[in-house]
């Protein structure tokens, strides 16, 4: 065989054991677990960093203060020195709206070694504790919640024991370049973090999403959160590390009643989400930039290549292989459409996207090493150890 279908079979292998050995990373049928009401409702301290979120609040804030919710809970706005008067704005919306008790709060600018999203939670935590909670509801300015949100979060933590129950909030598809790049974010994600994995007693795969995480009050004390992790690069990873770690029980899963409100209706946008942490995910090591370039390349552009060049050099072994394994990757990501309710004729274009993925990583590198840092709404962390991970 050519040098060309001998790299499309090993494509080819590589997405035959994704399909069968990776978790089944590519399923959608991972939602809440099942729930079960406990006798006394508890005490949930509801935990919202906000920086410059007056655009999103009017469209979030209000399902957060609608939770319909037989037990005590309160809502604790963290305004992180936003400069378009989001933390008045969430007090006009509370005046107005009424539901939940609601307390604007600011902490000010962050010590050295805090994310200001990190050193906003631990204030936020911080006043929650004067209620008492059993549970703590971190959730971003962005997410809205259906009304029975809360009530069936505590109720699925009560049933399964677990110390964290995190949803993947339904991010917003809707412009050109949110149905090519939102779905393959969170199919990405899932094949780096297979759900199902994340919730096996034992496994060592660790991962929230810092949307909508609740967690066991008792447990984040225990684990020193947020402050064990105040310098992480992506927060809710770094989180569900450190809860498993310490021995606790953790659950991920997709969202089926929690949405984002945000949009990205340019590339630009979506570029600016992905890159500002893509190099951070790979500990800003180069060795494991250009390993996961080449992963990259073979996995997701190796296939249509060979489609293409396999008939130009009279390779039949490379057109074919190179269509298996495009056909593999091709039905892994139709069920992620399928949840994003969008057409399947993007299911073939997922090399396409991870290629614009590829760049974003490459972008994200060098921007560390031109020193730049990671800016998000007028914030530069400098440290590579120091940078915002989720959006917020």
């Amino acid at each position: 065989m050519s040098a060309i279908a001998w790299t499309a079979a090993v494509s080819l292998a590589a997405w035959l054991w994704l399909l069968l050995c990776q978790g089944f990373f590519w399923r959608t049928d991972v939602r809440l677990p099942p729930e079960r009401d406990p006798g006394v409702w508890p005490c949930v301290g509801v935990v919202v960093p906000a920086r410059d979120e007056a655009e999103v609040l009017p469209a979030s804030l209000p399902s957060l203060l609608a939770q319909d919710y037989p037990g005590r809970a309160e809502v604790f706005l963290i305004d992180d020195g936003s400069s378009d008067g989001t933390g008045e704005l969430a007090r006009e919306l509370a005046l107005r709206l009424g539901g939940l008790p609601l307390t604007v709060s600011s902490p000010g600018e962050p010590p050295a070694g805090w994310t200001g999203k990190l050193w906003a939670v631990r204030h936020g935590i911080g006043l929650a504790h004067a209620c008492g909670p059993e549970y703590l509801l971190l959730t971003d300015a962005d997410i809205a919640h259906e009304p029975d949100s809360l009530r069936r979060l505590v109720a699925a933590a009560h049933a399964g024991g677990f110390d964290v129950v995190s949803q993947m909030a339904r991010l917003r598809v809707e412009s050109l370049w949110e149905r090519l790049v939102v779905p393959a974010f969170v199919y990405f994600f899932a094949q780096l973090y297979p759900f199902r994995r994340i919730g096996r007693k034992g496994a060592r795969t660790a991962a929230a999403a810092g949307g909508c995480v609740l967690l066991r009050a008792e447990t984040a004390e225990r684990a020193r959160i947020p402050d064990a992790i105040r310098h992480a690069v992506i927060d809710d990873v770094a989180l569900a590390r450190a809860v498993k770690g310490g021995g606790g029980h953790i659950w991920l899963g997709l969202a089926e009643r929690v949405d984002s409100v945000r949009p990205y209706p340019r590339l630009h946008d979506l570029w600016r989400m992905v890159s500002r942490s893509a190099y951070a995910q790979l500990r800003h090591n180069p060795l494991v930039l250009l390993g996961t370039v080449a992963g990259l390349a073979l996995i997701y552009l190796v296939p249509p290549a060979a489609v293409v060049l396999g008939p130009v050099t009279g390779s039949s072994a490379a057109l074919l292989l190179g269509a298996l394994a495009w056909l593999v990757m091709t039905g892994t990501y139709v069920p992620m459409l399928r949840y994003y309710r969008q057409p399947l004729w993007l299911a073939p274009l997922l090399p396409f996207t991870a290629f614009l993925y590829l760049l974003m990583t490459v972008d994200s590198a060098v921007q560390h090493y031109r020193g730049r840092g990671a800016a998000w709404k007028g914030r530069t962390y400098a440290r590579p150890d120091a940078v915002v991970g989720e959006e917020r």
